[in-house]
């Protein structure tokens, strides 16, 4: 067993948390997807400063569950909405290197879901930060996240939720999961009542400390580590965690 294992199991017997119930979505089930940041300057290979240098795992899983529920989402005309991480040059993320800059490629959608651009059910909102919800509000003072959760009235049978997927797990997909249920918890999203986490729609990025003890001001990221992380302190916040989202056979499209 390696050091990284190791520790990761010694994190996960420390911090554990329990999955929540299987997400069922069924014909009575009227939910919104949300995808965070599934750009090439995130997921594709060799796109960019924060783009994976070479093939991995997570993130591949990540893009290819993150595409499946958004054909499945379209397919029902259900809603979804897309953040995409975009930068201008002159206006710098620290502590990140540039990254998702307009013009380069890296801010547009991944080649698997480039079609969402053209989907009547989805509603795209580029970002110039971390946190999505954040970035949703306007100079008027409106939200455009919050009026979309208005607009579409997402509901479940006895409640009302959004699914979340994306990357990064542990900053922002768990950034956008603590403000939106902030502002749920003082009446700033009617009628949302959760926010849905799914644990294998979601990735972050590798940088190992021997990688980053070469990088000048870089901090380590051990994937698996912060991933876990990322949807532990998420659901500390109060966000639902599933390991497996189903549809309900007689509600096929």
């Amino acid at each position: 067993m390696g050091s990284e294992t190791r520790v990761l199991d010694a994190l996960r017997s420390e911090i554990p948390f329990d999955a929540d119930a299987d997400l069922l979505l069924t014909g009575e089930v009227h939910a919104g997807l949300v995808l965070v940041d599934l750009v090439n300057g995130f997921c594709t290979v060799g796109a960019g400063n924060l783009a994976p240098c070479e093939p991995n795992k997570q993130i591949d899983r990540m893009v290819e569950e993150s595409t499946k529920l958004a054909k499945a989402f379209c397919a029902r005309q259900w809603p979804v909405f897309a953040f995409l991480d975009t930068h201008y040059p002159d206006k710098p993320e620290p502590p990140y290197p540039p990254h998702c800059i307009v013009g380069t490629g890296e801010e547009n959608l991944v080649p698997a879901l480039e079609w969402l651009e053209n989907d009547p059910n989805v509603t795209i909102k580029r970002k110039g930060c971390i946190d999505g919800f954040i970035c949703s509000m306007e100079k008027d003072g409106s939200n455009a996240f919050a009026d979309w959760v208005k607009k579409f009235e997402i509901k479940t049978v006895s409640d009302l939720v959004v699914l979340v997927v994306g990357i990064c797990t542990d900053i922002c997909v768990r950034d956008f999961a603590c403000s939106t249920l902030s502002a749920r918890n003082i009446g700033r999203v009617p009628p949302l009542k959760d926010v849905v986490i799914y644990s294998d729609g979601c990735a972050t990025y590798d940088l190992p400390v021997h990688v980053a003890r070469s990088i000048k001001g870089a901090l380590s990221h051990p994937q698996e580590l912060l991933h876990h992380i990322g949807l532990y302190m998420a659901k500390g916040r109060g966000a639902k965690i599933v390991n497996s989202v189903l549809f309900d056979s007689e509600n096929e499209p």
